[in-house]
């Protein structure tokens, strides 16, 4: 029985009333990439998109996008939850309704938003319902943040195309990756970000289902 009311407790998003305090003041965090040596927070340069993406383990998913050509930074953070400016045990109480997420920089002219949620899609199993593997919680929780009316339409879009991939494979799954719009994202802590080049044998990303996203057109 205890079991199965801690499972309940991680799959299960808090309320406002359940949610923990947090804090007013962000987290300490690094200030700028390890690999890139770029700042991680604003400002970027104009005309650069910025996207964020939730499949998985962070530090996992984070090395998948920093080396794309087109990607100028990339940082780990905490979103879609309530709790303001939350740490990563309190990410990981399922207490903050925050999911692992990474916030990817872009050079649009360089690399189409269109091709990271292909990657997104791709490198986890976006049919899982809060969870990734043998990661359990709502912290692991497949979810797209949008910066923008025209990344909202895409992702939507990108959701459907995938799901519909998906069918003709005969993968019985649904896809259950949330999409809407970014309310905050909090920078976690310096060891988490790019915590993949400092530990080369450390997990890779979410295995993802093996279904290709469709070409376009």
């Amino acid at each position: 029985m205890f079991l199965v009311e801690m499972f309940q407790r991680k799959t299960t998003m808090p309320t406002a009333a359940e949610a923990l305090a947090g804090r007013s003041d962000p987290i300490e965090t690094a200030a700028t990439h390890l690999v890139s040596n770029r700042p991680l927070q604003p400002p970027f340069p104009e005309g650069f998109g910025v996207a964020y993406f939730a499949m998985g383990r962070f530090t996992a998913a984070e090395r998948l996008f920093w080396p794309l050509p087109g990607v100028h930074v990339t940082a780990v953070g905490y979103a879609g939850g309530i709790t303001p400016n939350p740490t990563y045990q309190e990410v990981l109480s399922s207490l903050t309704g925050h999911t692992q997420t990474v916030m990817v920089v872009f050079d649009p002219k360089r690399i189409s938003y269109d091709a990271l949620l292909k990657l997104f899609f791709e490198h986890h199993d976006p049919t899982q319902t809060m969870r990734q593997g043998n990661d359990i919680g709502t912290f692991f929780r497949s979810a797209v943040f949008t910066t923008s009316e025209d990344q909202l339409a895409q992702a939507h879009a990108a959701r459907q195309a995938y799901q519909a991939a998906l069918k003709q494979a005969g993968h019985t799954g649904s896809v259950v990756t949330e999409i809407g719009p970014v309310e905050a994202f909090y920078y976690a802590e310096a060891s988490h970000q790019q915590h993949a080049a400092r530990n080369p044998g450390a997990r890779a990303a979410a295995r993802g289902t093996g279904v290709r996203f469709p070409d376009a057109g």
